[in-house]
């Protein structure tokens, strides 16, 4: 909602061979958290502290989820030209905004507390906005009267909101801090005069209306697709036995931690020190990319190398130049730094099927299903089954 310029980040990840323990980790697309306009408490466009991990419905806290969901389910009700309005759309756009608001205390009602406040757009510089807004609300929203600040889980500018703010709460007040009212006017924002958002081009021109930057688009689309591919449960009805039985052995590991170094043929277990970024799994008993494939082909009695880049020379190797069309079901997926020299592999997934995957994705998150493109540099595939 702010015309503030962003800009990605992008993470380096390798799988390597430590000296006593072999590990794999993989790295985010992209960031979530703007670094033009930081929020005021100090979250920042900082790799290490993993703002960009996310993916999943098991990555949004509860209580956000319940927002967008209903907002996407009421929004007719306000826009009734709209189409197509999902919850993975908001979620998108919340994502980049307020990274799902995690860290605040969100109430059953839907308050949020502390209240999130941008930058003031003073064109001072700070957080990368240069043009001068004047305040419009007196400090209604964006608790300042010296000009005007985006507020909220959407960041919305106070003249904005003016115009699109809804009262999803029933509490007679259409707030901006609030999950539910935010995300009602989020959705009345983003479907216009009545846009189809099943169409491409028309979800990229709502996008694009709520931050004028090709660079922010491109961004909330990714993490919409990531979204879109994990609310999708997989259908396993005519997927051969073993191969099924990989599959729910990966599936019934979704929402434990990633572990740099965890899990085995056995389950899960504690990592070790460290990642390339610092992380540590010592502390942490869960998986990454290639200790949960480790463990859900040994369900079938298939052991695997304890690295990724191992792993692409077991099986049938599937070459990145045919595609993911040419992936099945249970069919270990790679990612390279380098893609056609399987020594740069540095993550590996479990396909599902319907361009979804198995994914342990890097420090900070948790088993999840991920779209094949989440991640980039894809390197092929291999098949055991």
């Amino acid at each position: 909602m702010k015309r503030a310029r962003r800009r990605p980040g992008r993470w380096g990840c390798v799988s390597v061979l430590l000296l006593f323990t072999a590990v794999c980790c993989a790295a985010p697309v992209s960031n979530a958290i703007s670094a033009y306009v930081a929020l005021q408490t100090g979250l920042q466009d900082d790799a290490d502290d993993g703002i960009a991990d996310g993916g999943s419905a098991a990555d949004i806290p509860a209580r956000m989820l319940t927002a967008y969901k209903k907002a996407a389910s009421q929004v007719g009700k306000y826009v009734p030209t709209c189409q197509g309005m999902r919850w993975p759309i908001l979620a998108g756009i919340a994502k980049v905004e307020s990274n799902h608001a995690i860290g605040r205390n969100i109430a059953d009602h839907g308050d949020i507390r502390p209240k999130i406040y941008g930058v003031l757009l003073n064109g001072s510089g700070a957080g990368g906005n240069t043009t001068v807004f004047p305040d419009t609300d007196g400090g209604k929203w964006d608790g300042t009267a010296n000009g005007e600040r985006a507020v909220g889980p959407f960041q919305f500018l106070p003249s904005t909101w003016e115009g699109v703010g809804e009262d999803a709460s029933r509490d007679k007040t259409a707030d901006p801090h609030n999950a539910d009212d935010a995300a009602l006017g989020a959705a009345v924002y983003l479907c216009g005069n009545g846009r189809d958002l099943t169409k491409r081009t028309q979800l990229k021109a709502a996008i694009f209306q709520y931050n004028r930057s090709s660079e922010y688009v491109a961004n909330v689309l990714s993490w919409i697709d990531q979204y879109t591919a994990a609310a999708k449960d997989p259908d396993l009805k005519n997927v051969p036995r073993k191969v099924r039985t990989v599959i729910e052995a990966a599936l019934s590991q979704r929402g434990v931690p990633y572990s740099w170094g965890g899990g085995n043929a056995k389950g899960t277990s504690y990592g070790s020190c460290c990642s390339p970024n610092g992380k540590s799994g010592a502390s942490i008993k869960g998986f990454d990319c290639s200790g949960l494939t480790v463990y859900a082909y040994a369900k079938v009695g298939i052991q695997l190398p304890r690295v990724a880049a191992a792993q692409a020379g077991v099986g049938r190797r599937i070459p990145a130049r045919l595609g993911t069309g040419a992936l099945k079901a249970g069919d270990l997926v790679f990612y390279a730094d380098a893609p056609g020299r399987d020594a740069t592999i540095y993550h590996v997934g479990i396909y599902l099927g319907g361009g979804q995957m198995v994914n342990a994705a890097r420090p900070g998150t948790v088993v999840r299903l991920d779209a094949v493109n989440a991640m980039s540099g894809y390197a092929g595939g291999a098949r055991l089954l």
